[in-house]
C-alpha cells in the first residue's frame, strides 16, 4: 500500500457551478478521503460529471472552494480522469501509453519496460502494436485505463467506465480498478449501474438536481436510505 496520499482528502466546500443561467451544482460540500472507492450515483442531468470535472481541476467552481490534501492550487500531476469515450490517439497500443508516459516525465531510458508492464497490468500485453482505434470498445477503456495508471496517480477519476460494454468486458475493467484500488488508490468513480455499486463501492455520493442528498457506506446506501430521493432512486422510480 502507497503511503496517505497527499492529494487527500479532496474538499469540496459549498461548490456552486453555473452553466449560462443553470444550475449544475447547487452548494455542494463532500470530503473524499482515502480508502475504498467512491462511487458517484444519481439520475441523468444530476451533475456527476461535472463533479468530476471539478475533482480533477478541470474546471473551476462559480463559488466555493476545493482543496487537494489542503491545499487550493495543487499539481494535476498525480491525478488522472478516464471518461466514459476516450479519445485514441492514431498510434500503436504501445504508443498510446509512451505518449502517456512521455506526458508524465518518465524519462525514455524507463518508458519501454513501463509500457509492457502497463498493457499486461490491463491484459493488453499481446495486442500492443495493434492499432489503438482498431481494438473493441472494452479494450479501448483497458488502454485508456493504462494511460491514466501511467500517470502513477494517487487519484484516479472514472466517469462510467463500463457503461457501454458487455457482461464480460465489463469485468474485466472492474479487475483493473479494484487491483489499483488495493494498491493504495483512491478511486472516484460515477456509475448508472446499482449492481456495479455493490461490486465495487466502499461509500456511495447521491446526487439530485445538483445537490448531495445522501454520502454513506455503500450498505447503508443500498439497504438503509436516508433520503426518500435515493429510496426512489433505488427502487427504480423516476427521479427528476
Amino acid at each position: 500500500m502507497r503511503a496517505p496520499s497527499s492529494e487527500l482528502p479532496l474538499v469540496l466546500d459549498r461548490i456552486l457551478f453555473k452553466a449560462g443561467v443553470a444550475t449544475i451544482l447547487n452548494h455542494l460540500s463532500l470530503t473524499i478521503a482515502p480508502g475504498a472507492p467512491t462511487v458517484i450515483v444519481g439520475p441523468n442531468g444530476s451533475g456527476k460529471t461535472t463533479l468530476l470535472r471539478l475533482c480533477m481541476g478541470l474546471i473551476a467552481p462559480t463559488d466555493g472552494n476545493i482543496t487537494w490534501g489542503g491545499r487550493r492550487q495543487a499539481s494535476m500531476a498525480r491525478r488522472a480522469i478516464v471518461f466514459q469515450r476516450p479519445v485514441m490517439l492514431r498510434r500503436s497500443t504501445a504508443a498510446n501509453v509512451a505518449y502517456a508516459l512521455a506526458k508524465a516525465d518518465v524519462h525514455h531510458s524507463h518508458r519501454a519496460a513501463r509500457v509492457d508492464q502497463l498493457l499486461a497490468r490491463v491484459g493488453l500485453f499481446d495486442m500492443a502494436q495493434r492499432a489503438a482505434r482498431s481494438l473493441s470498445g472494452g479494450e479501448q477503456q483497458r488502454l485508456a485505463l493504462a494511460r491514466a495508471l501511467a500517470r502513477d496517480p494517487e487519484l484516479l477519476l472514472l466517469d462510467e467506465p463500463t457503461a457501454s460494454l458487455d457482461p464480460a468486458s465489463t469485468r474485466r475493467v472492474e479487475e483493473i480498478i479494484l487491483v489499483a484500488a488495493q494498491s493504495g488508490i483512491k478511486i472516484v468513480m460515477a456509475s448508472h449501474d446499482l449492481g456495479q455499486v455493490r461490486r465495487i463501492a466502499g461509500d456511495v455520493v447521491f446526487l439530485a438536481r445538483g445537490a448531495l442528498c445522501e454520502h454513506s457506506s455503500a450498505d447503508n446506501f443500498l439497504n438503509r436510505p436516508t433520503m426518500p430521493e435515493a429510496a426512489a432512486f433505488l427502487r427504480g422510480d423516476l427521479v427528476i
